[in-house]
């Protein structure tokens, strides 16, 4: 029988502010009257996409949250779907949070970020007798620092709360943020040695593996079946995914079966922002992993995830049931 999913890693409150361009050093930006608060983070966003995508499906936040505003309200935003048990969730210093500012005319997003108690998050948060689930996922790498502190026997302490993980029968996934290329190099692989699953971006992709994605006309896919290649020999088991604007490319490390497929074209005004659109295409691999689909079948869900997340300007708040979603899909591509 299904145990399940857990989620753990980042969990902090977006204030999004839409903004009229980025402003140079010194120049002034106009914010518009639509500022929004939302919850975000891996933990947040990806536990309640999969919320949505399946009612029933029993999944577990695992974090680090302060006992303030913010918060209250992660635990107020998170007690609405009902299939998210919040008990493992741990009360200590300052919720993390982040200003968003939101270009309202290019679609891209810059955050100001403050760390606060995420950085505190450690597998000793975890109660490991009573975490009973068939999957972990934790994001981000690069972004909880406790976790990417150095460990002796297995290079990193996100290394070894995979391990742990693992050795309990818990497949693991990982997701990675976009930090300076240095950083990848030293913190990244350790970590994919104990992962089943690998869902990052072409950017992060690029960092960890040091192969170029990406150049003035679009991604490079014959770099891209490198990269996959690459960070299987890092060590993930089962499947690498990477998601760009272009759309989805994945690895089965198991058949050696590489899947590429376009991101929807979705028709003008539709895309109302891009906040949260990465943790949503996530999250759709995640089930389709969960639910033993193909990689094929996972990379089409979390395409469709992706394309739910860009109708509405919050993270989440476009989600939709997985037949949902695939009908979406199957309509646009």
């Amino acid at each position: 029988m299904k145990k399940g999913i857990a989620v753990a890693g980042n969990m902090l409150v977006d204030t999004i502010y839409p903004i009229d361009h980025y402003p140079g050093i010194g120049e002034l930006a106009n914010i518009g009257d639509n500022i929004t608060r939302a919850t975000g983070g891996a933990v947040c966003n990806v536990i309640v996409d999969l919320a949505k995508l399946d009612k029933a499906l029993p999944l577990t936040a695992l974090g680090v949250i302060g006992m303030d505003d913010n918060g209250r309200y992660i635990k107020e935003s998170l007690s609405n779907h009902k299939n998210i048990d919040l008990s493992q969730i741990v009360h200590e210093g300052t919720t993390s949070f982040t200003a968003v500012m939101s270009d309202i005319n290019v679609k891209q997003r810059t955050f100001f970020h403050s760390r606060g108690a995420n950085a505190k998050f450690s597998m000793e948060h975890i109660d490991w007798d009573n975490l009973n689930v068939d999957l972990l996922h934790i994001g981000y790498i690069l972004l909880l620092d406790e976790l990417d502190k150095p460990d002796e026997e297995f290079g990193t302490k996100m290394a070894r709360l995979l391990a742990t993980a693992k050795a309990r029968g818990i497949k693991t996934s990982i997701d990675v943020v976009s930090d300076s290329e240095g950083r990848f190099k030293a913190i990244v692989p350790p970590a994919l040695k104990f992962s089943d699953y690998c869902i990052i971006n072409e950017i992060e992709a690029e960092r960890t593996t040091g192969i170029t994605l990406r150049d003035d006309y679009g991604i490079l896919e014959k770099n891209m079946d490198l990269a996959l290649v690459a960070i299987k020999a890092m060590g993930v088991s089962k499947w690498i995914v990477v998601h760009a604007p272009e759309g989805g490319y994945g690895l089965d490390c198991t058949s050696g079966e590489i899947v590429k497929l376009k991101s929807l074209s979705l028709p003008d005004g539709y895309i109302k922002g891009t906040n949260g659109a990465g943790d949503a295409f996530c999250s759709g691999v995640l089930y389709g992993a969960y639910s033993e689909k193909s990689l094929q079948s996972a990379i089409e869900l979390g395409i469709g995830c992706a394309a739910c997340s860009l109708s509405e300007p919050g993270a989440t708040e476009g989600m939709l049931s997985c037949e949902e979603v695939l009908k979406l899909y199957n309509k646009m591509k």
